[in-house]
């Protein structure tokens, strides 16, 4: 009975975990309530209060549309924006970023539309004002629902100081940047072609356009050409009666009555093709395909060179106007007939040819998209481009002008707010000519100057500049920044004094609002001068609005740095948008980027790589999730992803992210339940007195953090998760703190080798927690208050961790021998595993090692024999000197004696004590001074 007794008391001096640190995580609970903690201490404030100015780091905030609910993109963008500023604070920076809302543009009027049916235009403008009214108000409830939402994802980002593209000082400062471009003379007003959508009833951005596949009827028309004997004697050709016809390949019927001209390559080969009625031109490479396909009796005449064919003239197919055949270097022998019908109201390039060559051409639709008075064809006025097209057809086919049709899949341009194909219209618009000054030639050299992430970004913004066509930046809007500007009626020129008037507009504006411009009379503004004049009412692009934040938000952080901000972060369909019209704005003005680094993010997509949709079913509720298992879940998702590509989500990659979350939660929850009663003022050793292997594992945790330091620089966010992963899985819960149990639970407590592991515990739990912090936010405030050591309140006003330390050169196990030692260990449990497979065993502390090693592995591990049984988790081991030359051997034997009941181990019966039934290293451990380690 009395050892028995004796026996239960032994029990209790096994240093057990206390665990304190709650197994379940509650986020759900807990988040909200540190949320509420944060705004009530002033958490963001707090944390910024002591950085240094210069030392600071700016995320400039792209503004979200506010319209809508939040979805993942949005949780994404934001999160990964707030892991970086973490992140920075944690590395000693002052971090800045300004959230903010882009709020004018077409999506909100379409709301309001839905409201206000009727659109009435009035003297006073009663009705604009009430219009806009709403659109502000509309905006105003946007941003608060989605300020809300975003609050509970436990950003570092002051929400409540945000700016609103609608505020009054933005706006002034809008018009205030496009005043610079007029000083600089960027700014230009043409008539000529642009995107035009017709549901929209507006010229679009090249950011608000998308490319979809579309099936369109493509025709074969032919032009009459007109000098026919000419044609013949230059070419030296007689006796051809029949009419000469050029045949051209369209997807745009509808634009024909636009035709001014042909166009022809001189440099490449047109072949004369005879039929039973005809004579066609068309080019060399293309005539036998055209032919077979119409099915009728044809042959080669002769072929000619482009050059021969420029300068004539041809008929227009309906008009029967005489039109110029002109020279176009870059059409392509395989494109189409070779030759291009020119209609320079409806096509960009078509532009640029007729303005060569003075030709001007007929503009056929409105902007509502119906079909302007055409004198030739009957009952087409007023009808809408597809009934128009048939009208067109039908004349041509009557007329025996079309020689095949035939329906084509290519991408088309629509737009992506309606998914409704576009057209080119032209109008008179306003324009930012980007290649004024060589205004595209410094864009160019500026991004070489840019970090891109990823790298594929920089060519990617390099081709989109060399692309882009001229910035139009009107709108035909109601709600948007007024483009306030005052133009010659006849000449349609600025008024001379336009810079002086626009700061004078602006700083009413910034008082009272943009209601100052569509109030504002020309009469008593301009006094007795005002009749020449008129008021430009057209509205600016939302792109110049988003873009000019970095002049009209940003201008105190830009002085600070030298006109740049660090990092521009946003979704990959930015380059066509914010990435670029921030780019043209600022370099226009200051000549450079306006950003150091740019990060680019694909799009969050289902499981299988599709567009989340509810009408595919396959639509996550961002909420739903938060609200089943909490933001930090969520954060660490985003974490995990690779923003280089598109981002994935479903129920199972969450599930999956849960699991990496108690992974790391158990780990950190095992290190401070094993830090009990420990005080690192009293109870931290020294590096020169700590264990080895708590050497090792701090070495490793330094490998670690200068991986993760870098990975975090670069912003391979994903990479920094799968590392700490890493770390806790395979360096300590399988390894390091396998090993350690024996120690930690069995040595006498207060003893060195106690206080060794205790100490690495604890600066391993402070280094995992600020490896984690910038990625799992509440997860860490929770841990922070557990760790112990006098410390600051908050873990982002801290660095990471500086007193880890690598293994010196002169330790007595160097980098070889641990991973020698590691191998080994590696190949003994194998050795174990195969033996409980064969029931040979139950526990690999059943097991007894011979191990055998060459003379020089020997000698480095000889003086740590005693120790290597904990190493290698085994009962016992021998190790022996082995005379041949291999490395080492392997021997299992199953071990014999008697299990200690307070430390497990099977011990021999000379090294247990009856009397306590328990073996004497733990009879030293309890009742004596306890045993000495210096390697496990």
């Amino acid at each position: 009975m009395k050892n028995n007794k004796k026996h239960k008391n032994y029990k209790k001096t096994i240093n057990l975990p206390k665990i304190n640190f709650p197994m379940k995580a509650n986020l759900i609970l807990k988040e909200p309530k540190i949320i509420k903690k944060w705004e009530k201490e002033k958490f963001i404030e707090n944390i910024k209060k002591n950085k240094i100015d210069k030392n600071s780091f700016i995320i400039h905030d792209g503004p979200p549309y506010a319209n809508g609910n939040i979805h993942f993109g949005h949780i994404y963008n934001k999160i990964m924006k707030d892991i970086i500023l973490k992140y920075k604070n944690i590395m000693n920076k002052k971090t800045i970023c300004k959230p903010g809302w882009d709020c004018h543009g077409l999506p909100i009027e379409i709301e309001i539309q839905k409201k206000i049916k009727t659109i009435k235009y009035d003297k006073k403008n009663i009705y604009i004002y009430k219009f806009k009214k709403n659109c502000f108000n509309y905006a105003q409830k946007q941003i608060k629902k989605q300020k809300k939402n975003f609050k509970r994802l436990g950003l570092l980002i002051n929400l409540e100081k945000h700016y609103k593209t609608m505020d009054f000082k933005n706006i002034a400062n809008t018009i205030r940047t496009l005043k610079k471009f007029i000083e600089l003379n960027y700014l230009e007003r043409k008539t000529k072609p642009i995107n035009w959508c017709i549901k929209c009833k507006s010229s679009l951005a090249e950011a608000e356009i998308i490319y979809k596949k579309k099936i369109s009827l493509s025709s074969y028309i032919t032009f009459k050409l007109h000098n026919k004997r000419f044609f013949l004697k230059k070419i030296n050709i007689k006796n051809l009666k029949k009419n000469i016809e050029l045949i051209i390949w369209t997807t745009t019927t509808w634009s024909i009555p636009g035709n001014c001209a042909l166009t022809v390559n001189p440099k490449i080969k047109y072949s004369i093709i005879e039929t039973k009625k005809k004579i066609y031109i068309l080019s060399k490479k293309k005539y036998k395909n055209i032919f077979n396909k119409i099915k009728i009796k044809y042959k080669k005449i002769k072929s000619i060179l482009g050059k021969n064919l420029t300068n004539l003239f041809t008929y227009h197919p309906i008009s029967k106007i005489k039109t110029p055949i002109l020279k176009n270097k870059y059409i392509k022998e395989n494109s189409g007939t070779g030759i291009v019908h020119i209609a320079p109201q409806h096509g960009e390039e078509d532009y640029k040819i007729a303005k060569k060559y003075n030709l001007i051409g007929k503009n056929v639709i409105n902007k509502k998209g119906k079909y302007i008075y055409y004198k030739f064809i009957k009952n087409i006025k007023n009808k809408k481009l597809k009934k128009a097209e048939k009208y067109i057809l039908n004349f041509l086919i009557k007329n025996r002008k079309i020689i095949l049709k035939e329906k084509i899949k290519h991408n088309y341009p629509f737009c992506w707010r309606h998914k409704k194909p576009i057209i080119l219209r032209s109008t008179p618009q306003w324009f930012i000519n980007i290649d004024k000054n060589k205004l595209r030639n410094k864009m160019l050299k500026s991004i070489k100057k840019v970090e891109w992430f990823p790298k594929k970004g920089y060519k990617k913004m390099k081709k989109m500049i060399i692309e882009r066509p001229n910035w139009c930046i009107s709108r035909q809007r109601i709600w948007g920044t007024p483009i306030t500007l005052i133009i010659n009626k006849k000449t349609k020129k600025l008024h001379p004094e336009m810079n002086y008037l626009m700061e004078k507009i602006a700083n009413k504006i910034e008082k009272i609002g943009p209601n100052y411009w569509t109030n504002l009379k020309l009469s008593k503004f301009l006094k007795n001068k005002h009749k020449k004049y008129e008021k430009v009412l057209d509205v600016l692009d939302i792109w110049f609005d988003s873009g000019s934040t970095c002049f009209s938000v940003m201008n105190k952080e830009f002085t600070k740095q030298n006109k740049y901000i660090d990092l521009y972060l946003e979704g990959s369909d930015q380059y066509r948008g914010w990435f670029m019209s921030s780019l043209i704005i600022h370099t226009a003005i200051n000549n450079c980027a306006p950003y150091k680094q740019v990060l680019s993010h694909g799009f969050v997509v289902d499981n299988h790589g599709k567009k989340m949709s509810k009408s595919l079913k396959n639509f996550i509720n961002p909420n739903t999730i938060i609200n089943k298992f909490g933001v930090d879940i969520i954060r660490l998702w985003v974490a995990s992803s690779n923003y280089a590509k598109n981002i994935h989500i479903s129920n199972e990659i969450i599930s999956r992210t849960i699991e990496s979350y108690r992974k790391i939660r158990n780990t950190i929850k095992f290190l401070i339940s094993n830090l009990d009663e420990f005080n690192p003022k009293y109870n931290s050793i020294t590096q020169d007195k700590m264990i080895l292997i708590d050497k090792w594992i701090i070495h490793e945790a330094k490998k670690y953090q200068k991986k993760i330091i870098y990975l975090y620089n670069n912003f391979e966010i994903h990479k920094v998760t799968k590392t700490i992963m890493n770390f806790c899985i395979n360096k300590l819960s399988n390894t390091y703190l396998d090993i350690i149990k024996d120690r930690k639970y069995t040595i006498k407590k207060y003893s060195l080798p106690y206080y060794s592991a205790q100490t690495t515990i604890w600066m391993l739990t402070e280094t995992i927690t600020k490896w984690i912090a910038p990625i799992l936010s509440f997860t860490t405030e929770e841990i922070w208050k557990y760790i112990p050591r006098k410390k600051n309140k908050y873990i982002y006003t801290e660095t990471l961790f500086n007193k880890l330390f690598y293994i010196k050169q002169y330790e007595k196990i160097n980098i070889q021998t641990w991973k020698t030692l590691f191998l080994i260990k590696k190949n003994i449990n194998t050795k174990i595993e195969e033996q409980r497979t064969k029931k040979l065993l139950n526990s690999s502390l059943e097991s007894k090692i011979i191990l055998k090693t060459n003379k020089t592995l020997f000698n480095k591990i000889k003086y740590i024999k005693k120790e290597l049984k904990f190493f290698f988790l085994v009962s016992e081991l021998k190790l022996k000197k082995n005379k041949k030359n291999y490395l080492y051997k392997i021997y299992i034997l199953k071990m014999k004696g008697t299990k200690c009941k307070r430390c497990w181990h099977i011990t021999k019966k000379n090294n247990f004590n009856k009397n306590n039934n328990i073996c004497n290293r733990c009879i030293k451990n309890t009742l004596g001074d306890g045993e000495k380690r210096i390697f496990a």
